[in-house]
C-alpha cells in the first residue's frame, strides 16, 4: 500500500530525514516511533506531498507520488499533529468544508459526515461549535475529517498529544475500528506504550534515520537482557565506575544517561545489591532506582544511547 524509498530532506546544513525507507502492506498498522525531532513529522509531510523531498521516492498503491501527485493525495487521509479546525463553526460545517475540498457534495457527503461522526463518537455534537469541544473531542473531529473520502491509507501524526486518558482510549477505539475495516495506518508517536498497543510493525527513528524496523517481538529480542535496572545518582558517573559495573556477573550492558545509569541485567534480585554497593563504594550517593522488564524504551536506549523522550 505504501512504499518509501530513501527519502531525504535537508534544511540548510541540517539533515532532517536521512535516507528513510520502509514499506507498509494493505491493512497493516505501522508505527514511526522516536523522540521529538527524530524526523517523523517531516517524513509524513513528504509522504503526503506537502513537503518536497530532496531525494527519494514515495508510492501509494503502486502509484508514484512524483508522477501522479493529485491522484495519490486523493487516496490519503491525513490527521495532522496540530488540530486543523475552524472553531467558530460547527463540527458538521467543518466536515462539510473538508468534504467539499475532496469534491464531495449532496447526499454522499452527508452520509460520509454522519458515518465519520458516528465512528468518532461525536454524532450528538454535530451542530455544536468546535470552540465548545474539549481537546480530546477536537482530536477526534480531526480524525473524522481525514475519513470522509474513505481513504485506504491514513496517516496519523501524534494524534493523542495533549489529550486526557479517556479521550486517548476513545481514539484507540476509533483506530481499532479502522483496522477492522482493513485500512492501512501509519502512526507516529513518542509514546512506546502506544506503539506496543496499536502497531503490527514499528519503525524506530532517531536523528532522521531508521534505527530498526521490526515487529514488537522482534524488537524486544534486541534487548540485551530480560530486565533493566535504572539507578539515579548524585553526579555524572566516572568511567572507572561504569567499567566496574560492566564487569559484574549478570550485567549485559551499561548506558550512561546523564546522572542515570541504566543496566541490562539477568536477575534483578541478585544484581541490584551488588550494583548499589559498587556505586556507593565509588563515593556517589544513590538518589533512587527502579526496575522493569525489557520494553521498547530499553531497546531504544540500546540502539541510540539516549532516552526515547529526550528532546
Amino acid at each position: 500500500m505504501l512504499r518509501v524509498e530513501n527519502l531525504v530532506k535537508r534544511y540548510g546544513d541540517r539533515v532532517a530525514v536521512d535516507g528513510v525507507s520502509f514499506a507498509v502492506g494493505k491493512g497493516q498498522t505501522i508505527g514511526l516511533l522516536g523522540p521529538n525531532g527524530a524526523g517523523k513529522t517531516t517524513t509524513l509531510a513528504m509522504i503526503t506531498g506537502l513537503t518536497p523531498p530532496d531525494g527519494g521516492n514515495v508510492s501509494v498503491g503502486g502509484r508514484s507520488l512524483a508522477a501522479d501527485p493529485e491522484g495519490v493525495k486523493r487516496g490519503i487521509g491525513l490527521v495532522p499533529q496540530d488540530v486543523a479546525l475552524y472553531e467558530e463553526t460547527t463540527a458538521r460545517a467543518n466536515l462539510q468544508l473538508f468534504g467539499a475540498l475532496y469534491g464531495m457534495q449532496g447526499a454522499p457527503l452527508a452520509r460520509a459526515i454522519a458515518d465519520a461522526l458516528a465512528l468518532v463518537g461525536l454524532a450528538d455534537r454535530a451542530g455544536d461549535k468546535v470552540a465548545s469541544f474539549s481537546g480530546g473531542m477536537k482530536r477526534r473531529l480531526n480524525i473524522a475529517g481525514a475519513l470522509l473520502h474513505d481513504p485506504e491509507l491514513i496517516l496519523l501524526d501524534e494524534p493523542t498529544v495533549g489529550v486526557d486518558p479517556q479521550s486517548r482510549n476513545a481514539i484507540f477505539d476509533n483506530l481499532a475500528e479502522l483496522r477492522r475495516r482493513g485500512k492501512t495506518l501509519v502512526y507516529t508517536t513518542h509514546y512506546m506504550e502506544e506503539a506496543e498497543r496499536l502497531c503490527d510493525r514499528i519503525v524506530v527513528m532517531d536523528h532522521g534515520r531508521i534505527m530498526a524496523d521490526d515487529t514488537l517481538p522482534g524488537l524486544l529480542a534486541r534487548a540485551p537482557a530480560p530486565n533493566r535496572l535504572a539507578v539515579d545518582i548524585a553526579g555524572p558517573p566516572p568511567d572507572a565506575l561504569v567499567a566496574r559495573l560492566r564487569g559484574l556477573p549478570g550485567v549485559h550492558g551499561v548506558v550512561v544517561d546523564g546522572e542515570r545509569l541504566v543496566l541490562d541485567v539477568d536477575d534483578l534480585l541478585a544484581i541490584t545489591p551488588q550494583v548499589l554497593q559498587t556505586v556507593s563504594a565509588a563515593g556517589l550517593a544513590v538518589r533512587g532506582f527502579a526496575s522493569e522488564r525489557a520494553n521498547l524504551e530499553s531497546v531504544f536506549l540500546t540502539l541510540t544511547g539516549r532516552s526515547l523522550r529526550d528532546e
